[in-house]
C-alpha cells in the first residue's frame, strides 16, 4: 500500500501534513511519496518581453514630459551650464529654435528660468514683471512660433534679486506678504504675454489664493497655477542655482539659506498640509520637488488628492546621473528611463526634468 500527497509549495501547512503523513506511514509500514507542485510562478508573467509589455502597470511617454529652459540676454548665444552637461543657457532666438525641436520630438510644454543680468537686480524684483522684460518677450516668441507649446514660466523673485531670494528683504528676514504682492504682479504680467500655466516656486503662505485673485481680476480666468506646494529646502538644487545666480548671497545680514520658507526635509505631514491649503487656494495642479528622494511624498499625496501631480526632477540628480554616466558607472540610457518611470509610478502625472529632451528621443525610438 502506498500514499500519494499532492502539495502546494506555498502552502506553509504542509510541514503539518507531512509529520501527519510520516507518523501513519511508520505506523501502518507503508510507504509514501510527495509531489511538490508550485501552482502559483510569478514568473511566467516574465518570461519574454511580449508578456511583459502586455502586464506592465506603468507607461512612461513623452507626454508626461515638461523640459526646463534657461534662458539669457543676447542673441545667438548658447552657454554651457557645466554642472548639468548637455543643458545650456540661451538667447530668445535659439531658446524658440529649441522649443520647435521639442515639440517636434512629442515635448509639449516648456518650464520657463531667466538669467538676469545684476544691473536689472534690485529687492523688489520690479524687473520681473516688466512688459518688455526677457521672460515676457521669451513668453511671446515661443507662444508665437508654437502656439501649441504649453508655456509655464517660472513665479520667484530669486533671479531679481541682488540677496539671492525667492522674495522681499524686510529687516533682515523674508516677507511674506510683500513677497505675495510683487508675485501677483509678476503672475499677471506672464499671462499677459501669453503664458499657459503660471507656476510659483517661492513656497510664500498665501501666495496661490493671492495670484489666482489677480489673475481673475486681471480676466485672465482661464491661466492655470502649478503650485510648488510641497518644495523641501534641498541640497540637489545646487546645479540649478548656479546656473541662475540665484543662490542667497552670504556678506549680507540676511538669512543665509533658503529653510525660513522651503520645507524641512525630515518632514512629511507637512507636506501634506501645504499640498491641501493650494489645493483650497485654488491650485490647478501640485508640484512635489525634488522627485527621486521624494517619492514617499508623491505616494502619500496621490492617495490623498485627485489633481494633477507634477514632480520636478531637479538638477542635483540629473547631475549625479550624467556623472555617473561618464565614469561609466551607469548605463545613461537605462538610468533615465528607468528613474523617470519610477517618479511616474509613484504617482505623477507629469514631470518636469532636463532630460525631457534626451529621454523623447530614446522613447522616440
Amino acid at each position: 500500500m502506498g500514499l500519494l500527497l499532492l502539495l502546494q509549495m506555498y502552502d506553509k501547512s504542509h510541514e503539518i501534513t507531512i509529520q501527519f503523513i510520516s507518523k501513519f506511514a511508520t505506523k501502518y509500514n507503508t510507504n509514501f511519496k510527495i509531489i511538490m507542485i508550485i501552482y502559483s510562478r510569478n514568473r511566467r508573467l516574465r518570461t519574454n518581453a511580449s508578456i511583459r509589455s502586455l502586464v506592465q502597470e506603468t507607461v512612461l511617454t513623452v507626454n508626461d514630459f515638461v523640459m526646463p529652459v534657461f534662458v539669457m540676454e543676447g542673441e545667438n548665444k548658447e552657454e554651457p551650464i557645466p554642472s548639468m552637461p548637455g543643458i545650456y543657457r540661451r538667447s530668445v532666438d535659439l531658446t524658440v529654435k529649441e522649443c520647435k525641436e521639442l515639440f517636434s520630438l512629442g515635448v509639449k510644454a516648456v518650464n520657463l528660468y531667466m538669467k538676469v543680468s545684476g544691473n536689472l537686480k534690485d529687492n523688489t524684483g520690479k524687473e520681473a514683471w516688466n512688459k518688455n522684460g526677457l521672460m515676457q518677450n521669451t513668453i511671446k516668441a515661443i507662444k508665437d512660433a508654437v502656439p501649441e507649446m504649453v508655456v509655464m514660466p517660472d513665479v520667484a523673485l530669486d533671479p531679481y534679486s541682488i540677496y539671492g531670494h525667492d522674495g522681499i528683504i524686510t529687516n533682515g528676514k523674508v516677507d511674506n506678504d510683500a513677497t505675495n504682492e510683487a508675485l501677483v504682479k509678476m503672475s499677471v504680467s506672464h499671462a499677459e504675454a501669453g503664458a499657459d500655466i503660471v507656476a510659483p516656486s517661492d513656497m510664500m503662505d498665501g501666495r496661490v489664493a493671492a495670484i489666482r485673485t489677480g489673475l481673475e481680476e486681471s480676466g485672465f480666468t482661464d491661466v492655470g497655477i502649478l503650485s510648488y506646494a510641497a518644495k523641501y529646502a534641498s541640497s540637489f538644487y545646487g546645479p540649478f542655482r548656479s546656473a541662475l545666480d540665484s543662490a542667497p548671497k552670504e556678506n549680507v545680514d540676511i538669512p543665509k539659506d533658503k529653510k525660513t520658507y522651503q520645507m524641512d526635509f525630515h518632514n512629511a505631514r507637512e507636506a501634506m498640509d501645504e499640498v491641501m491649503k493650494d489645493v483650497a487656494e485654488g491650485a490647478d495642479i501640485i508640484m512635489i520637488k525634488p522627485g527621486l528622494p521624494y517619492l514617499d511624498i508623491v505616494s502619500q499625496v496621490r492617495a490623498q488628492i485627485d489633481l494633477p501631480i507634477a514632480v520636478y526632477n531637479v538638477s542635483g540628480e540629473y547631475a549625479m546621473l550624467k556623472a555617473a554616466a561618464q565614469n561609466g558607472w551607469l548605463d545613461n540610457d537605462k538610468a533615465i528611463i528607468e528613474s523617470l518611470t519610477c517618479i511616474k509610478r509613484a504617482g505623477a502625472d507629469m514631470i518636469f526634468t532636463y532630460a525631457a529632451k534626451e529621454a523623447a528621443m530614446l522613447l522616440n525610438n
